[in-house]
């Protein structure tokens, strides 16, 4: 019996003795970095995902030595239900603990999108369509159908997002960046509409946002903003036609093949502020923060005119005459001829 006894005894020992060894063994596995990590890796975890499958597949692409010991650790520690979907990236060093604490983070790997400055609603949603990241659930719909699933029917869609990078995790629908770019136009117009000089020719803070658009698409200096701004303003206010050509390419549309001519200046169409005195119906691109201040902070000079220097800088002559403005057209010619 004794005998008995000391067999027992012996076999409690070595199997305590056995577990501790293999307790150190994976503890110290745990808080090794994982020697196949040499590179970064991109590792995703799928919606829905359990903690078995996650180190299954992190076992399958040669990331995880010991999947069972990591699952073992996870249920030990309460994180077994932690791991949040999307997308990880991985970076030499890293421990299986640290892996666990990183897949249970939430810090996902974002990806970009930029809008940009001056481009369109179509150019927006071109932009949208081509970015592999983003789920497409309005691609198909209407302008006005986008604006509805936005929450603002009736409201045209032109000018209506902030041109802007954004950033966000796989999977973010095309809805969701829209929404985002939206709010955030509503709140830098409604700063910039706050902070706007009296006695503007404007008739909220809509009609700020039109005037903008223009600016943003007739010059890409900042510094020139509040001078073209300017420009338009004396114009609204001595009841003269603002006669810029961007509105008249917008007008035109997709027919637009990169040149303007005579017979589209007089052609008449909403757009078309040769032909049409004040703003056109609606914005007719996306405004920068810039664009945007300067609409509503115009320099006002007395300068109705303005023509490009050709110089190569994007920079333009301002004229208050007529005669001005006809002599600023030939420096133009002459330079570049020069050129």
């Amino acid at each position: 019996m004794r005998r008995v006894i000391r067999v027992l005894l012996t076999l409690t020992v070595l199997v305590i003795g056995i577990a501790a060894v293999a307790a150190w063994w994976g503890h110290r596995w745990l808080l090794q970095p994982i020697a196949q990590l040499t590179q970064p890796v991109i590792f995703e975890v799928p919606r829905g995902a359990s903690l078995r499958a996650v180190a299954a597949e992190l076992h399958t692409r040669g990331l995880l030595e010991q999947p069972q010991i990591w699952t073992l650790w996870a249920r030990a520690t309460g994180r077994s239900a932690a791991l949040k979907a999307g997308e990880y990236q991985l970076l030499p060093g890293v421990t299986p603990d640290g892996l666990l604490q990183q897949l249970g983070s939430g810090a996902v790997l974002l990806h970009s999108i930029t809008f940009i400055e001056g481009s369109t609603f179509a150019d927006m949603r071109a932009a949208l369509g081509r970015n592999e990241s983003i789920r497409l659930t309005l691609q198909t719909a209407s302008p006005e159908d986008v604006m509805r699933e936005l929450g603002e029917p009736g409201v045209h869609a032109e000018g209506q997002f902030f041109p802007d990078t954004y950033h966000f995790a796989r999977g973010t629908t095309d809805k969701e960046l829209m929404t985002i770019a939206h709010r955030r136009m509503q709140e830098e117009l409604r700063t910039a509409w706050n902070a706007r000089a009296t006695d503007l020719p404007l008739g909220g803070s809509y009609e700020a946002l039109i005037l903008a658009s223009i600016v943003e698409k007739e010059t890409a200096l900042d510094s020139e903003r509040p001078l073209i701004a300017g420009v338009f303003v004396e114009r609204l206010r001595r009841g003269m036609r603002l006669q810029t050509d961007p509105t008249v390419i917008y007008g035109i549309g997709a027919a637009y093949d990169g040149n303007i001519r005579r017979t589209d200046l007089v052609t008449d169409t909403p757009y078309n502020t040769y032909t049409r005195a004040g703003l056109p119906p609606t914005p007719i691109a996306l405004p920068g923060l810039h664009s945007l201040s300067a609409a509503v902070n115009p320099q006002v000079t007395g300068a109705i005119f303005f023509v490009a220097t050709g110089k190569g800088d994007g920079s333009h002559y301002f004229s208050s005459t007529l005669s001005e403005h006809e002599a600023a057209v030939q420096r133009y010619l002459r330079t570049l001829r020069q050129r």
